[in-house]
């Protein structure tokens, strides 16, 4: 059952008829017949059949999810997973499992629970279905950095430890740090519009938390946050265009992922807009509502879907009392702001806007609202520099993935997930 060789590794993807050939996987499946044991095995590629006539008893003890590696050769079989199969292989043990594991990975579809999924999370994600998953957001992830790059945006890094609340009226996660007050970033907004000043176009992918006692299938206490900020933008017009740019290269990268069979939209030339205040009156809402309901949300996405034939609707003009201080006003009325929420097939998706970019501003912001500027000395001293008008945008990235695959609950697509009740595994 061991052997030694200095064959390079074929992934199964790759196997073609040869003389010699070794792979290395994990056992997915066992097939017995009356004189054969088939055993299929599962790398980062796909599946291979290997094909056991002699010393089947010992094979027959190999379990589910064992790691081997099978050298022998690779002969055709349309029958056999990618038209090849190895025979007369000789095995050997890489890696044992403590016991049966507790899902069934060689079925289609994992027919388990979903907090049964998520207790086992190192497990579940070993199924193809759920790999596909995560590389449809991996193809996303890499097309978000590549469609930036292509226009001139610095990738930049920035601290999820944090002396003070991002965003003025938000729960945040508390902490000791080495003594004093510390916090959990719930976003990167300061540190991408301080990095405007330097780069003027950047982008961060990194975590953000919110300590928000959100209990529904669409929120997270933790999600991975695609934010990008630029400057020299006339308003937040510019970020919606820059938006869509971002948003076009993300599904059609997910396109191209192989098995990714889903129905995905068709992203406009433009995306519709509609300012707030028109958005509660078509849903019938109270115009003094500072915020769209998941409701309203559903609803407007169906009306752009009947008017505009889009996926995608851009509501302009949020409430100033329901944005952050640092959101730029409309200009002909200080009620509204030059901030939007893109709705992608009827739930948020994106949050953007123009900023505020003078110190003045800001200092007038905070006073209206009654807040000391002192927590916010450092970031306020930016614009004490000079700044151009700027703005940015940030793509919830499971949600993202949710809404393209049509996931019941943003969970399912979320690798490890921490909610109101959950912090393992």
């Amino acid at each position: 059952m061991t052997t030694s060789t200095s064959l390079r590794r074929t992934l199964a993807g790759d196997l073609r008829p040869a003389e010699t050939v070794m792979i290395e996987g994990f056992v997915h499946r066992r097939r017995r017949l009356a004189s054969v044991l088939f055993l299929i095995i599962r790398d980062r590629s796909g599946l291979a059949q290997v094909v056991i006539t002699e010393d089947r008893e010992r094979a027959e003890q190999l379990g589910e999810e064992t790691v081997i590696r099978a050298t022998g050769r690779a002969v055709a079989n349309p029958q056999a997973p990618g038209g090849v199969e190895l025979v007369d292989p000789e095995l050997e043990v890489l890696g044992e499992p403590d016991g049966p594991p507790p899902l069934e990975l060689w079925r289609p579809g994992l027919k388990a629970s979903l907090p049964t999924l998520l207790d086992h999370a190192a497990l579940a994600w070993r199924h193809p279905a759920r790999q596909r998953v995560w590389r449809l957001a991996a193809a996303a992830l890499q097309a978000f950095r590549g469609a930036l790059e292509a226009q001139d945006f610095t990738e930049i890094a920035t601290p999820k430890l944090v002396g003070g609340a991002t965003e003025s009226g938000a729960n945040v996660f508390r902490l000791d740090y080495f003594g004093r007050p510390g916090y959990l970033a719930q976003s990167p907004q300061f540190y991408k519009q301080i990095m405007v000043g330097v780069f003027e176009r950047v982008f961060e992918v990194g975590p953000v938390f919110r300590a928000e006692p959100h209990d529904t299938v669409r929120h997270l206490a933790q999600y991975t946050s695609l934010d990008a900020e630029f400057g020299f933008i006339h308003d937040h017009r510019d970020v919606i265009t820059m938006l869509r740019s971002v948003i076009a290269a993300m599904i059609e990268a997910v396109a191209a992922v192989p098995g990714a069979d889903l129905d995905l939209p068709a992203v406009p030339a433009e995306f519709p807009v509609i300012h707030f205040a028109e958005a509660l009156a078509l849903v019938g809402a109270d115009p003094g509502e500072p915020d769209l309901a998941p409701e309203h949300e559903r609803r407007l996405g169906e009306w752009a879907r009947t008017e505009h034939g889009s996926d995608f609707l851009a509501v302009e003009g949020y409430p100033a009392v329901k944005r952050p201080f640092y959101t730029h006003p409309q200009p002909d009325d200080h009620r509204w702001t030059n901030s939007f929420d893109l709705i992608f097939r009827g739930t948020e998706l994106v949050t953007g806007g123009q900023r505020l970019h003078r110190l003045a501003d800001y200092r007038a912001a905070l006073a209206a609202r009654g807040e000391d500027p002192e927590p916010y000395a450092d970031y306020l001293a930016t614009f004490g520099y000079g700044m151009p008008p700027h703005g940015g945008f940030a793509i919830g990235l499971e949600r993202f993935v949710a809404q393209l695959t049509g996931a019941a609950n943003v969970r399912e697509v979320t690798l490890f997930p921490r909610d109101l009740h959950r912090i393992a595994p």
